[in-house]
């Protein structure tokens, strides 16, 4: 961490197509080698495959499923006296957003088969409906995070 000036956050650029922030930085984590267009055109397909399974709005769609996902706890390392404890500690909002987005891209490429769009669009239902990979991840790091309250204290 510096010591002298505080990191500046960088202003993210929204995706062209639907104007949002949230799917820029979705994109931006999909992405893989610099290919940025493959990545779009990934989530384009899985927005496409959305409307048509769900007949809703993709966009409304996608942001309900990354706030299903977004962690409230989460647990952290700390060394007390020779041990170790999971101290179960709040999820910043920024996090919670990367997290989120992070596990629902992880648990996307571990689905079998398809194509990357398909199983995005899956993955994506999946969360929007509360099932899938994603939301268990969300409620075991939740699960975790009440089985060590009791080393809340060592918080700092």
């Amino acid at each position: 961490m510096p010591r002298r000036h505080q990191s500046r956050k960088h202003a993210s650029i929204p995706d062209p197509i639907h104007n949002s922030i949230l799917a820029a930085r979705f994109i931006n984590s999909l992405m893989q080698g610099g290919k940025k267009s493959i990545a779009q055109r990934a989530l384009y397909d899985s927005f496409k495959i959305i409307e048509e399974k769900l007949k809703k709005p993709s966009l409304e769609v996608f942001s309900k499923a990354i706030d299903n996902v977004k962690p409230d706890v989460e647990v952290k390392s700390r060394r007390v006296g020779g041990a170790t404890y999971q101290v179960p500690v709040e999820v910043r909002a920024e996090r919670k957003v990367a997290l989120a987005i992070r596990w629902i891209i992880g648990y996307a490429k571990l689905r079998h088969g398809k194509s990357m769009s398909e199983k995005l669009a899956e993955e994506l239902i999946d969360a929007y409906n509360n099932t899938g990979a994603s939301i268990k991840k969300k409620d075991d790091t939740r699960k975790m995070a009440e089985a060590n309250k009791a080393f809340a204290h060592y918080k700092w």
